[in-house]
């Protein structure tokens, strides 16, 4: 990531792609099992839907704690605010109108792969960066820029993760799908 000199009041944004050799569907299952995101983050926790029995859709929210060596631990409401399987998949976090961040993962087809795209918008509601800001505010820019290189480290990592997983499940799907006298 490169130097932008954004403020947090500019709305920064970070974005990581990745190739995935997992149709937009396999990948569809790795990117919304919400739950099992912490498995795959160093920063993330744990992540449990708020009503387990509720149908994944819009407006369906999911609570996330998550820790930070400079931050601490803390919990946040994370409300779904884009379902398009197998193609879309957004939530903002905290308050839907002014959230402190909102995430989205982006499935596009390429043949019998899927290109992904992790990218996070940071505000314009107040997050857990708005402290050492109101701290500092003369390194505002600066402590942007270092949150937004670790949101496209971990992010980067997390794709990884994703790729692995929609891999493995993609050839499962095609041994499964391969009778025994056709098998090497």
């Amino acid at each position: 990531m490169e130097w932008t000199g954004t403020r947090y009041a500019d709305g920064p944004t970070a974005e990581v792609h990745i190739r995935v050799a997992a149709p937009p569907a396999v990948v569809w299952q790795v990117v919304t099992d919400v739950e099992s995101m912490a498995e795959m983050s160093s920063e993330l926790q744990s992540v449990r839907w708020t009503d387990p029995a509720a149908e994944p859709g819009v407006g369906v929210t999911f609570i996330g704690a998550s820790r930070h060596p400079a931050m601490g631990e803390w919990s946040t409401t994370s409300h779904v605010v884009e379902w398009n399987p197998p193609t879309s998949f957004a939530w903002a976090v905290e308050d839907v109108d002014s959230p402190s961040a909102t995430w989205r993962f982006t499935l596009d087809p390429d043949g019998d792969e899927t290109v992904l795209t992790q990218w996070v918008q940071m505000g314009p509601g107040r997050s857990g960066l708005s402290a050492a800001i109101d701290a500092m505010p003369d390194k505002e820019q600066k402590i942007v820029f270092v949150r937004m290189r670790e949101f496209e480290t971990n992010m980067t990592a997390t794709l990884d993760q994703i790729k692995d997983r929609a891999e493995r499940l993609a050839q499962d799907a095609a041994g499964a799908t391969t009778t025994p006298e056709a098998r090497p």
